[in-house]
């Protein structure tokens, strides 16, 4: 039988269950790796981990730069090495509605084994359940992560004077989805920043491992979002300088015409860095030497005024609050 669709049964344990594992799920992300039993047995060189879940709904599942497959991995893998950890394996379930394509499987996992390859990590272990037409998506994806620390978890107190630092520009995720969703075109076009970033984060732990003192991803909420959270309830604030702030014109433009500001949009390659005030600009230096941060920029520091407090510095000289959102500016991208 020639099915080219996800159907019913395919979910069911049956014959077309174990045909769509083998033919398509273990053939894709390799028999090597992919251990079919209740759980798969895993060799630790550390008895002290990360571990992680996340799962993954965006849509449009393909969108320029990326697809939820890439973003699946890549955000698991993230997850794991902002903490300080050497991401290892992943697990993948997926969550697959009636009438998704074969071809669009297919491709998305292709594009899973390609982002986990090159982050050097395994996926190892999976489940598969198929929901009817109309009750998902087309496809969610949930990515469990195992990592190692090889050293110290990537936290240390953070002191007024501490530098803020990213990798490169910001909300390029958020802002390609959400054109590609509205079908909107801009005279340059918007792709999303999805990439890894374990490798670039070990180079700068093991270059500054007692000067780098916080790590985040900002993903949903984006810069803005993650700063709030680390000063939340303490005796700092963070300040971030407006015309150090690196921001895609297309980026800034559509941000412009929308209404929204790109410190609360979302990130799905960039990382967020407190790392001690002497090592700033060497830290810089080392990303900028990387393809993950050509971009990277010192974008503030911490201070001792506005305790609990995230504001930004603007470009004449005032002082901008940066608040917890109440709600998402752009839902489902990611």
């Amino acid at each position: 039988m020639n099915v080219t669709k996800i159907l019913q049964g395919h979910g069911s344990g049956g014959k077309l269950m174990n045909e769509m594992i083998s033919r398509i799920i273990v053939k894709t992300l390799g028999p090597s790796s992919i251990q079919l039993d209740d759980s798969a047995v895993l060799e630790i060189p550390s008895s002290r981990i990360a571990f992680t879940t996340d799962t993954f709904t965006i849509t449009p599942i393909f969108f320029p730069g990326g697809d939820i497959g890439r973003l699946a991995v890549n955000g698991t893998v993230n997850d794991l090495a902002v903490m300080g950890a050497r991401p290892m394996y992943l697990s993948c379930a997926l969550v697959l509605e009636e009438g998704l394509d074969f071809e669009e499987l297919e491709a998305i996992l292709t594009s899973m084994k390609r982002e986990a390859d090159l982050a050097g990590v395994q996926i190892v272990t999976g489940d598969t359940k198929v929901v009817p037409r109309g009750k998902a998506d087309r496809i969610f994806i949930n990515t469990t992560g195992i990592g190692v620390f090889t050293g110290a978890a990537g936290r240390a107190e953070i002191v007024p004077g501490d530098k803020i630092i990213i990798n490169g520009t910001i909300g390029d995720h958020g802002m390609a989805v959400m054109a590609k969703r509205n079908s909107l075109s801009f005279s340059s076009p918007l792709e999303s920043d999805c990439m890894h970033l374990n490798h670039l984060i070990l180079s700068l732990t093991e270059a500054f491992p007692e000067s780098v003192k916080f790590m985040r991803d900002p993903t949903r909420g984006g810069v803005a979002s993650v700063l709030n959270e680390i000063v939340q309830g303490k005796n700092f604030g963070a300040m971030l300088i407006e015309d150090d702030l690196p921001v895609k014109e297309p980026v800034r433009g559509a941000c412009e015409i929308l209404g929204l500001d790109p410190l609360y949009v979302a990130n799905e390659g960039k990382v967020l860095v407190v790392i001690e005030n002497g090592k700033a600009d060497a830290a810089i230096e080392l990303m900028r030497s990387r393809p993950e941060g050509v971009n990277a920029a010192i974008i503030g520091e911490m201070i001792g005024d506005f305790q609990g407090k995230a504001l930004v510095r603007t470009s004449i000289g005032g002082r901008r609050m940066l608040p917890l959102l109440i709600d998402e500016q752009l839902p489902r991208i990611c």
